[in-house]
């Protein structure tokens, strides 16, 4: 069984419903859960979100963050899961995946190489939110740093609602 049935089936038990808000994957992480039968019980909506300016109006990040912080940083992705979970449809379990990062082949610098990736993971139960990010370096050309990134927000995805 794959990721992305996993955690359909999941969801689906669980009562949970999910979000995506993406930069750098381009709609790749709701295109995996949405390829799955029965999807549309648990992925609510996902936000392709590729500029600063999409990510400010369909999300709700301050773009004083965005021009102190960059894009592709903890407190822009943090800021963006929470802006798509709390889009979400009202529902008892809700969480949401944000990734915003270098895809590649140009754009990175020495703070922010190619392959530096940003994920963020939000989860509201009932009145409690909660938010986590995290970073990770991947390597390869544009495709794999996507495909990567892709597959790591699955696991993030996987792992928060085998926790639930």
């Amino acid at each position: 069984m794959s990721k992305a049935e996993q955690i359909i089936l999941l969801a689906s038990n669980k009562s949970v419903l999910i979000g995506t808000a993406e930069s750098c994957t381009g709609g790749m992480i709701a295109s995996a859960l949405t390829d799955i039968a029965g999807s549309s019980v648990v992925v609510d909506r996902g936000f392709v979100t590729y500029s600063n300016a999409a990510k400010s109006s369909m999300l709700g990040v301050d773009p004083a963050i965005i021009a102190h912080k960059g894009a592709v940083s903890s407190s822009v992705v943090e800021a963006m899961a929470q802006g798509a979970v709390s889009a979400l449809s009202p529902s008892q379990h809700r969480i949401a995946v944000s990734v915003s990062g270098v895809a590649g082949p140009g754009g990175g610098s020495k703070k922010k190489p190619v392959g530096l990736v940003w994920f963020g993971l939000a989860h509201h139960d009932q009145d409690k939110s909660k938010v986590i990010s995290v970073a990770m370096n991947f390597t390869g050309d544009r495709h794999d740093v996507r495909m990567a990134a892709t597959d790591h927000a699955l696991d993030m995805i996987l792992n928060l609602l085998m926790d639930l």
